[in-house]
């Protein structure tokens, strides 16, 4: 298991839900962790609990991963505040549910460009600076839905789907330069994403710390080996 204590990380969308867990975890491993997201009264609420899991380190950054400029801004602040960059944790993500003869054009961007040109524009921005360390992580967060389509989900699901096969991608590009890029696969996760209720479900869906941990085990997993996709889903998942 390879210590992370030292190590500079970026979590988007790391205010709330599963980024917040992810920033808590890391930060208690002694990561340097900056995290972003739109909402700055969110980052503000968020920060005090992140720098209480301690001893690492925390940065706030206010970013779109939808601009490409804001999360370039995000990244090199981060290399400015730390002295560089290890680990880059594609975390944002919107979901916006609806049949697609529904769903309005803006609506089908905002999805796609968060969930997927967010992820890219990131690993754009972070690539060189990992390629000057020596190597480092990518860690994205996708969904079953990326697997398992649903009606009302066109959006979501191709969102999902196209970042798994991006991440393939990737990692095949990146590996020899001692890059490794794994996804995260889970199903439901008790945060409020869809229901804005964070208390729903708990008693039976994934805990974010549970997702936080995968990814933990993930940074740890020694170099010779890469996981490059977890599936991680509630072990008694509600009856219908």
């Amino acid at each position: 298991m390879q210590s992370l204590r030292g190590k500079v990380a970026i979590v988007t969308g790391g205010s709330r839900g599963i980024g917040l867990a992810i920033a808590r975890a890391l930060v208690h491993d002694g990561v340097q962790v900056a995290v972003t997201g739109r909402s700055a009264a969110h980052l503000s609420a968020a920060r005090p609990k992140i720098e209480a899991a301690g001893p690492g380190k925390v940065e706030t950054l206010q970013a779109d991963v939808r601009k490409h400029d804001e999360v370039t801004r995000a990244v090199d602040a981060t290399v400015a505040r730390f002295g560089g960059l290890d680990i880059l944790v594609n975390n944002a993500g919107v979901g916006i549910f609806a049949d697609v003869a529904a769903m309005a054009p803006e609506q089908w961007s905002e999805v796609l460009d968060t969930n997927l040109t967010g992820v890219y524009y990131a690993c754009h921005a972070a690539l060189p600076h990992l390629k000057k360390r020596g190597g480092g992580f990518i860690i994205n967060i996708s969904s079953l839905a990326g697997k398992n389509p649903f009606t009302q989900g066109a959006a979501y699901c191709a969102s999902k789907a196209g970042l798994n096969a991006f991440s393939e991608a990737l990692m095949q590009e990146v590996r020899y330069d001692n890059i490794r890029v794994s996804y995260v696969m889970p199903g439901s996760v008790a945060t409020g994403f869809s229901s804005g209720d964070e208390q729903k479900g708990v008693d039976w869906k994934i805990s974010p710390d549970d997702v936080a941990e995968v990814v933990l085990d993930l940074l740890r997993l020694d170099s010779r080996s890469l996981a490059s996709r977890v599936e991680l889903r509630p072990s008694k998942p509600k009856k219908s």
